[in-house]
């Protein structure tokens, strides 16, 4: 598998989707806010923006122990509101797009939970 770039030229989709940033400075945090349900993988990122599901987004990631930043698109496809239930931040899962740029950075962030993907624990969305 290649490593995803982190530069590139402005896409339609880039144009027309809202930008959002995410740092993951463990891996605690990390598994706290990925959702590997999604079908290509997906990224929980508070926000206080009021965001529409569907909506194209471009989630600049940073994940532990990486330098680079990746620069990954998908849509909202769930909305946790101000004041959510059991101590959940207000934000949005954003779902990856089916391209090999969000399939290399889904097959990082799965590498680098490991084990933790089947711990059970709690996360910010399930």
């Amino acid at each position: 598998m290649t490593e995803p770039t982190t530069t590139g030229a402005a896409s339609a989709f880039a144009l027309r989707s809202s930008m959002l940033q995410f740092s993951a400075p463990d891996v605690t945090t990390l598994y706290a806010h990925y959702i590997s349900k999604f079908q290509n993988g997906g990224i929980f990122v508070p926000t206080s923006r009021t965001m529409e599901l569907g909506a194209e987004v471009i989630v600049a990631l940073t994940l532990p122990e990486r330098p680079e930043r990746f620069a990954i698109g998908g849509r909202v496809a769930w909305v946790t509101p101000a004041q959510a239930q059991h101590g959940r931040s207000q934000g949005v899962g954003v779902a990856f797009q089916d391209d090999d740029k969000s399939k290399a950075v889904r097959a990082i962030i799965e590498a680098t939970l490991g084990g933790m993907l089947t711990s059970g624990r709690g996360t910010q969305t399930f």
